[in-house]
């Protein structure tokens, strides 16, 4: 088995066709078939179901393809630390973070680190679920992700600050008129909720259970910007990480008493190259402060 196998049988499972995924490697299609049909041989299993629609990976063939990922992404790792010098570097960084946040931080780091690597590709998602984030950084397939907790070591995890939460009240809204609002004040208040695996729907729970308010629904969305959205326009209001406010919200926003905050904690794969390290040290110059986030929103 080779690299370029698992690199073909991953394109594939992407497309869903052989056709597709030689377009998208920029080989001929009889090498993607050639590739698969050995690799099928070798380890003696379909890793494909041929379906009218197109090839959909089997049961064996979903487990394969999880580690053949990771054997991808440690080898596009090595190739790039190996290319590393001192004004060069090249490869992907692939960065996770928890729905939230680092929204104003993050953009900035990863600005300078593009200045001082402009051949190095960055591959940034969202997460909504911190177990599916924990277990993305078990596989190995993130470089970083930034989260509210994590059972990583001290080596690998580091706490960059706090990430303090603030309500979104409707325009016009009778708590506007305090600096801060006080949770209990909220009953009664539907909520913009998040998906129910979202970490911010655990969080929003968890304060409305410590403050006995009824989790009173009135819809659910899957974004931060969403939720500010619908509730600055009166359909409910909700609570987001203070820095994920989008510009032009921030008269509509207040922080709570008492305060919500959670850690940020930047998590960094084991043997970690250049380019993680510079991020971290990127990261760690950003002021994760609630006083700094609520300068903004207040």
């Amino acid at each position: 088995m080779s690299l370029r196998q698992y690199e073909y049988a991953l394109a594939v499972a992407e497309e869903g066709s052989v056709t597709a995924a030689a377009e998208l490697l920029h080989v001929a299609q009889p090498s993607v078939s050639q590739q698969i049909r050995g690799l099928e041989r070798e380890l003696g299993v379909e890793l494909f179901a041929r379906t009218p629609t197109g090839l959909v990976p089997t049961v064996v063939g979903r487990a394969f393809l999880r580690e053949a990922e990771v054997a991808v992404n440690a080898a596009r790792r090595a190739r790039a630390t190996a290319r590393a010098g001192a004004d060069e570097l090249v490869g992907e960084l692939v960065v996770a973070v928890q729905m939230g946040f680092g929204t104003r931080q993050l953009p900035g780091a990863l600005r300078v680190l593009r200045r001082r690597f402009p051949r190095l590709e960055i591959t940034v998602f969202e997460e909504p679920s911190s177990a599916e984030l924990e277990r993305l950084c078990r596989r190995g397939v993130l470089d970083l992700a930034l989260m509210a907790a994590c059972e990583r070591t001290p080596a690998d995890a580091h706490h960059l600050g706090d990430e303090e939460f603030a309500v979104v009240l409707g325009a016009g809204h009778r708590l506007l008129a305090a600096d801060r609002v006080e949770l209990r004040a909220l009953e009664g208040e539907p909520w913009v909720r998040f998906d129910r695996d979202s970490a911010l729907d655990g969080v929003l729970l968890t304060v409305l259970r410590d403050n006995e308010l009824p989790p009173v629904t009135a819809a659910r969305v899957s974004q931060t910007a969403t939720a500010v959205r619908w509730a600055a326009h009166g359909l409910g209001v909700t609570l987001v990480p203070a820095s994920a406010v989008p510009h032009g919200y921030e008269d509509v926003v207040r922080p709570v008493s008492p305060a919500v905050s959670q850690p940020v904690i930047a998590v960094v794969r084991r043997g970690a190259g250049p380019a993680e390290t510079a991020l971290l040290e990127l990261l760690r110059q950003e002021n994760w402060s609630g006083t700094a986030a609520f300068s903004r929103v207040s």
